[in-house]
Formats: structure tokens, C-alpha cells, sequence
């Protein structure tokens, strides 16, 4: 019960007729569904790669994305600053969100240093695979620490901003990312399946 007041508490302070809230929901909607989609096409099709190659068509794949992401990141922020302001005590909005937004920057950093551009930006769909998979850190803490960092930096947002409609849209983001791993996991896992058979035929 405490926690279903809280929220409706948190949905008193958010403008629903705004356009710019709408429109932030789409592009976080927009980003996965953009890259699956692609990347299925791939690696069932090869259109990218018949057009320029494996790994130029990665590479425009993750240019896009990267972009994609910016303009997520600017109709978040004008989505923000549309909504009403409910002012937080300094501690959490200055240090709290500093170290909510820095842990997810430090985690979506390291993820990329781990799997480099091409592990990140779904190279193994063009069929640029990994010999193994990556453990180290932050993958040895945590299954998915890219889609978690991404998150975290919504809600340090959200706190720095003092804009309680954020922590909702956070929660989107979550939701997305949790549905978008549903789909994304086993056909990651059906490629490197496919390509451990073919391997072991070759042997054979």
C-alpha cells in the first residue's frame, strides 16, 4: 500500500498533456526495437553487409544507434524540463544524483571497453563473433551492466533535475530494456549455437 501511494504521489507532479513526454517514451521505445530489427535482418539477410561489407555495416549500424541515443538523451531532457519541479534536499540532488549518474556512465563505459564497437553494437548478427564470452568486469558482476548503466543515468537525471516525472520515465526505461533482453538473449545465443555446430562439423 505504501509503496502504490508513493507512486500516485509521484504521478500527481507529471503533466500528461505534454507533447515532449510523449515523445521521449517513443525514442526510448524506438531504440531497441530499432537495432533488434536491423540486426534480425542481418543476420537472416545480410542486406548491410551485401551493400558494404560486415563491417562497415556494423559500423553504420552503431553510428546510428549512437546518434539514435543522443537524440534520446535531448527529448529526454526537453521532456524533463517541460514537467513540474519538486525541489530535493542538496544531498540528494547534487551528490546522490552525481553518484547515481557517474555509476551508470562508469558501468555503460566499461561495458563498451569490454566488448569493444562491435561486441556493443551487435556485430555478432553481421557475424563478427567472440571466440568466448566476455566475463570480465563489469560482466562478472552483473548479466546485462550496459542496459543497467543506461538506466541509472536516466534516474541521476531525473534526481538532478529535481523532476519527479523522470524517475517515471526511468521506470520505462527499465521495462524496456527487460523486454527488449527477452528477445535479444536467445538469438544471441541461437547464433553462437549455430556457429559452435559449425564449428564441430568442420572437426568432424
Amino acid at each position: 500500500m505504501a509503496k502504490l501511494v508513493k507512486f500516485v504521489l509521484l504521478a500527481s507532479h507529471v503533466d500528461w498533456t505534454k507533447g515532449s513526454l510523449y515523445a521521449s517514451l517513443v525514442s526510448i521505445t524506438a531504440s531497441p526495437l530499432l537495432w533488434n530489427v536491423v540486426a534480425r535482418n542481418e543476420y537472416r539477410n545480410k542486406t548491410l553487409t551485401k551493400c558494404m561489407g560486415a563491417h562497415s555495416g556494423c559500423t553504420a549500424l552503431g553510428v546510428t544507434i549512437f546518434v539514435a541515443g543522443l537524440y534520446r538523451e535531448v527529448l529526454y531532457k526537453k521532456a524533463l524540463h517541460d514537467q513540474a519541479q519538486f525541489h530535493l534536499p542538496y544531498g540528494i540532488q547534487t551528490v546522490v544524483a552525481w553518484i547515481i549518474f557517474g555509476a551508470g556512465n562508469f558501468l555503460v563505459f566499461t561495458s563498451f571497453i569490454a566488448l569493444g564497437f562491435y561486441g556493443t553494437y551487435l556485430g555478432d548478427h553481421f557475424g563478427i563473433l567472440k571466440e568466448q564470452r566476455v566475463t570480465q568486469f563489469p560482466f562478472n558482476v552483473l548479466d546485462d551492466p550496459m542496459y543497467v548503466g543506461s538506466t541509472l543515468c536516466f534516474v541521476g537525471a531525473a534526481l538532478w533535475y529535481e523532476r519527479p516525472v523522470g524517475l517515471l520515465v526511468s521506470l520505462y526505461v527499465a521495462f524496456t530494456y527487460y523486454v527488449a533482453l527477452k528477445f535479444e538473449k536467445p538469438f544471441t545465443n541461437m547464433i553462437y549455437k549455430n556457429r559452435n555446430r559449425g564449428a564441430k562439423s568442420k572437426h568432424c
